[in-house]
């Protein structure tokens, strides 16, 4: 029986590549399976790909015959996973030696739906250790209960899904896939989907993802039209959130933190194309009118004064510009 899959999507990351599969090697355990997915690579990734599944113990490589994006190639290997545990690592990332054991010793120990880790966040040689909003480490919660407060960072705006491990349980319940084509902001609806629907979660102060930045290839660092995948991907949350039997209360959580992307991305719009910059503007404003307004309004108000003010004047201006249309 295998223990633990392993999801590694791969798109156009030769140059770190091997790096993340000397990773999973010194992770190798007979019980482990590692599922390699090409994400229809242009570069030598495909080539390396192919040595590491003659070569690398528990390597399955998989296929695809476009490139679908993250979320997609994921759910590639989701598919494919046989373990009774599901874990993610990104192509161009890694995993310290012996990391995937611990993780399955705490996940095994603890007998909850998810674990959630701490990472080591990385660019050029610093290093920076990021971790899990939760307090009470080491202990079964439930989820539901780490979504709030509104006006502080938790446990949903920790989004990463290479930092944790998830149980057979919730992947057959189809809560560990992601939706289908986003190509960016895919754990956000994700991370949501968890916290709503699973029934035990704890977070543990483990750190084995060295989790890597600044890569030119990725796309955090392109501003084209992929970026503003955001907006459907929080529209989602927004209209999961909303049919729930607590949408009173996490509403407000959801349109806050949907209120502060948009804010961020319009604060570093000269990173776009000017196609995609004016178009950013025009869907963040149309998702800001679809936002249950009164909610807006408190989530406007208890934000700080430059970035409220930001989006303030989007949705003036956007009022402005249709009553002169019409």
């Amino acid at each position: 029986m295998v223990k633990l899959s392993v999801v590694v999507p791969f798109y156009n990351v030769q140059t770190y590549a091997l790096e993340t599969l000397r990773s999973l090697r010194a992770n190798a355990r007979e019980d482990f399976e590692f599922l390699l997915v090409d994400d229809c690579s242009s570069d030598g990734t495909p080539e390396i790909l192919e040595r590491a599944e003659r070569d690398l113990p528990g390597a399955v490589l998989l296929r695809h015959e476009k490139n679908g994006g993250l979320a997609t190639a994921r759910n590639t290997g989701i598919d494919a996973a046989r373990g009774e545990y599901v874990t993610f690592l990104d192509g161009d990332d890694w995993a310290a030696p012996g990391y995937y054991s611990r993780l399955v010793t705490a996940a095994e120990a603890l007998g909850c739906d998810f674990v959630r880790t701490d990472h080591v966040q990385f660019t050029g040689r610093a290093r920076t250790v990021h971790r899990v909003p939760v307090g009470r480490r080491g202990e079964v919660l439930n989820p539901r209960d780490a979504i709030l407060p509104a006006h502080r960072t938790t446990s949903v705006d920790y989004a990463y899904a290479w930092a944790g491990i998830y149980h057979r349980r919730i992947v057959d319940r189809g809560l560990v896939h992601f939706t289908h084509g986003l190509r960016t902001a895919e754990d956000r609806p994700w991370i949501w989907r968890l916290h709503r629907e699973a029934e035990s979660f704890a977070a543990v102060g483990l750190l084995g993802v060295f989790y890597r930045r600044g890569v030119a290839s990725s796309l955090t660092q392109i501003g084209d039209v992929r970026q503003l995948d955001f907006i459907r991907a929080f529209d989602e949350v927004i209209e999961e959130t909303a049919k729930d039997a607590d949408a009173d209360r996490f509403l407000a959580k959801a349109v806050r933190t949907y209120c502060a992307i948009v804010a961020h991305h319009l604060g570093a719009k000269e990173r776009f194309e000017p196609a995609v910059a004016k178009q950013l503007r025009s869907l963040s404003a149309a998702a800001l009118k679809r936002l249950p307004q009164d909610i807006l309004k408190e989530a406007l108000d208890s934000m700080d004064f430059e970035r409220s003010e930001r989006l303030r004047r989007l949705v003036k201006r956007s009022m402005t510009s249709a009553k002169a249309a019409a």
